[in-house]
């Protein structure tokens, strides 16, 4: 396990990102976490993980819930058969900076139990209908991940 400190002073997206991401990520740095395009009206965080194998910060825009006071992403992965790259470095190394709007802090990434699963789908189905789309493309559970602030 790679220990090194993150940067947290707006990490920058690992060379593998895609420039659709790139443009979103400094949409919204410029911006205070505000976007247009696909994203315009959105809740949008940027989550910086540090690559499992690598040890390199990578950032991906994710739309969140915010519920009962805490963040929570989905590791949707648009519908694809498997998890998403994030998720898998976040479940190696659960330390993780998130930039939300114009603030940035460390957290935590836990998952949240099977138990919660359904009740946080609806509530999220609710606010982005489009997310039971990208639900109903994969036969595997999707995780689900509160970001804990560290303090």
């Amino acid at each position: 396990m790679n220990t090194a400190p993150m940067n947290t002073a707006h990490p920058q997206p690992a060379d593998g990102g895609n420039d659709y991401n790139r443009q979103v990520i400094a949409e919204f740095r410029a911006a205070g976490g505000v976007v247009g395009g696909d994203f315009a009206g959105k809740t949008l965080l940027l989550l910086t993980t540090r690559g499992r194998r690598s040890g390199e910060s990578r950032t991906t825009p994710l739309v969140y819930l915010k519920d009962a006071g805490r963040v929570i992403v989905f590791a949707l992965n648009g519908g694809a058969p498997a998890d998403p790259a994030w998720y898998r470095n976040l479940a190696d190394i659960p330390e993780v900076t998130v930039e939300l709007g114009p603030d940035t802090f460390a957290a935590h990434a836990v998952p949240l139990g099977t138990d919660e699963h359904e009740a946080v789908w609806a509530r999220q189905i609710a606010v982005e209908p489009l997310f039971a789309e990208f639900r109903a493309r994969t036969t595997r559970a999707v995780p689900l991940v509160e970001l804990r602030p560290v303090v």
